[in-house]
This record gives C-alpha cells, structure tokens and sequence, in this order.
C-alpha cells in the first residue's frame, strides 16, 4: 500500500539537510545515507547518492526520471547469482537421465 496522498512523499529531514550542504560546499563526493525509503525529489536530481545496502554503500546518480522513486530502488539488497545450469543440480539430486518405468 502506498503512503496518503495528502501527506506527500517522505523525504527524511537529516536527508535534505545533507543536500542543502552538499550543493553549497560544491563537493565532489555523493551523499552517503542509509535512509532507503525516502522519496527522490526534483531537488535531489544531479546529485551521487550513496545508498546503504545492508552491506556497503552502492553509487547512485539521480536523474530526472527517478523522481517519484524510492532511493531503495536504485541500491540491490541482493545479488542474482543466475538460474542453475540444466544439469547441475539434476546430477546431485540424479533426476537426469533417470527413465521411470510403471
């Protein structure tokens, strides 16, 4: 369920006051934040974010077509390791090559 539209979208305070330093320092380096389920608004567009994943901290460069999104989005908790070969785990479990007869 998504949040009330007449209270807006959630942007975390500390978050915005991050930004507001960030652009007047003019500093090279992204924002470093753990606050995953804060709304990206039009003034966070041109900055690098970095975004906490439970692990370490993944880049994430704002633009114009991730507004509206979660900052969560853009940061993967988790890695695909890709679907298992056709046969690899068939061979330990032995499905392959095994023919059922009645």
């Amino acid at each position: 369920m998504s949040r009330s539209s007449k209270k807006g979208p959630y942007i975390d305070p500390k978050l915005i006051k991050k930004i507001e330093k960030h652009k007047q320092s003019g500093q090279r380096g992204g924002v470093r934040t753990w606050a995953r389920d804060s709304a990206i608004s039009p003034e966070m567009v041109g900055v690098t974010f970095e975004v906490h994943n439970g692990k370490d901290f993944i880049n994430v460069f704002v633009t114009e077509s991730m507004v509206g999104h979660k900052l969560g989005e853009f940061s993967q908790t988790r890695k695909f390791q890709g679907h298992s070969k056709k046969g690899k785990i068939g061979k330990a479990t032995g499905s392959i090559g095994r023919v059922l007869n009645d």
